[in-house]
C-alpha cells in the first residue's frame, strides 16, 4: 500500500496575477496608485465625517463604516500583492496566510451586508422621509452595525476553524495573489467536503440575501423617484441611484462569479481577474461614488479645506 506524505507545509508561494515580466512594472504602478487612492479616499471620508459638523446622520455613520471596511480590506490584500511584482518569489508563512484569509473574510462579508444596510437606509430616507428619524435612530443604526460586523466575524471564524483542519502537502504554490479559500482547498491533500459545503452555503447567504435586499430597496426607491414632479429632481435622483447600483453590481457580480460558480466550470485564472474587482477596484470606487457625488459631503469637504487654508494663512 502506498504511503501518503502528510507533512504540512510551513509556508506558501503566491503566484500573483501574472508571471509575464513585461507586465510586472506597469501592474505594480497601477495597483500602487489604486491602493494610495483607496487609502486616502476612505481615510479622508472617515476623518471628514468624524470632524465635520454637517454630516452626522445615520447615513454618514454607515458610510464611514463602509470606508473603514474598504480601507481595511484593501490593506489586507494589496500590499502583499504588490510585493509579487517586485520580488522573484512571493513567500507567505502559513500563520500569516491564515490570518490574511481570516481578516479578508471578515471585511468582505461585512461589506456585503453593509451595502444592504446602506440601501435600506436610502429606501427609508426617500420613501418614508417623515419616519426616517424614528426608523433609523442611532440605536437602530448601532444595532445594524453590530449585526454587520458580527456576521462578518462569525463567518470568517467558522471558515478559519475548518480550514485549520485541512492538511496541505500536495503543493506549496497558491495560484492566486492572496490566501483565498478555493485556491487553498485546491492544494489540500485531505478531504475538503465540509469546507466546500460551508463555502457554498455561506456564499449563497452572504451574496443572495444582501443582493435581494438592495434590489428590493432600489425598486421602491425608483418608484418613489417617479412620483417626483420636478424633472431635474428625477434626473438627479436617477443619476445618484445609477451610480450606487453600478458599484453594487460590480461587487456582487464579481463575488458571484468567484464563489457561486460550480467548481467544474470555474477557472482560477479567471477567478483571479474577478477577485481584483471586489478586493481592489470597488474599495477605491466606493468613496467616489457614495461620497463625492453627495452634495452634503462636498459642502463639508469645501468648508474643511477652507478652514485648513485659513489656519495656515493665520499661522
Amino acid at each position: 500500500m502506498e504511503e501518503v506524505n502528510h507533512t504540512s507545509v510551513a509556508e506558501f508561494i503566491l503566484t500573483g496575477l501574472t508571471e509575464n515580466p513585461e507586465l510586472q512594472l506597469p501592474l505594480f504602478l497601477i495597483f500602487l496608485t489604486v491602493y494610495l487612492v483607496t487609502v486616502v479616499g476612505n481615510l479622508g471620508m472617515i476623518v471628514l465625517i468624524l470632524f465635520s459638523s454637517q454630516p452626522h446622520t445615520p447615513m454618514y455613520y454607515l458610510l464611514s463604516s463602509l470606508s473603514f471596511i474598504d480601507c481595511c480590506q484593501s490593506t489586507v490584500i494589496t500590499p502583499k500583492m504588490l510585493l509579487n511584482f517586485v520580488i522573484e518569489t512571493n513567500v507567505i508563512p502559513y500563520p500569516q496566510c491564515i490570518a490574511q484569509f481570516y481578516f479578508f473574510g471578515t471585511f468582505a462579508v461585512s461589506e456585503c451586508h453593509m451595502l444592504a444596510a446602506m440601501a435600506y437606509d436610502r429606501y427609508v430616507a426617500i420613501s418614508k422621509p417623515l419616519l426616517y428619524n424614528v426608523t433609523m435612530s442611532y440605536q437602530v443604526c448601532s444595532l445594524m452595525l453590530a449585526v454587520v460586523y458580527g456576521i462578518g466575524l462569525i463567518s470568517a471564524t467558522t471558515h478559519t476553524v475548518f480550514l485549520l483542519q485541512v492538511l496541505f502537502c500536495k503543493s506549496d504554490i497558491i495560484n492566486h495573489y492572496f490566501c483565498d479559500l478555493y485556491p487553498l482547498l485546491e492544494i489540500s491533500c485531505s478531504s475538503t467536503y465540509i469546507n466546500e459545503v460551508l463555502a457554498l452555503s455561506f456564499s449563497a447567504f452572504h451574496i443572495i440575501v444582501p443582493a435581494m435586499t438592495i434590489l428590493s430597496s432600489y425598486i421602491f426607491i425608483i418608484i418613489s423617484i417617479l412620483h417626483i414632479k420636478s424633472t431635474g429632481g428625477r434626473v438627479k435622483a436617477f443619476q445618484t441611484c445609477s451610480s450606487h447600483i453600478m458599484a453594487v453590481a460590480i461587487f456582487f457580480g464579481s463575488t458571484t462569479f468567484m464563489y457561486l460558480q460550480p467548481s467544474s466550470v470555474s477557472s482560477m485564472d479567471q477567478g483571479k481577474v474577478s477577485s481584483v474587482f471586489y478586493t481592489i477596484v470597488v474599495p477605491m470606487l466606493n468613496p467616489l461614488i457614495y461620497s463625492l457625488r453627495n452634495k452634503d459631503v462636498r459642502s463639508s469637504l469645501k468648508k474643511l479645506l477652507q478652514k485648513i487654508s485659513f489656519l495656515k494663512t493665520k499661522s
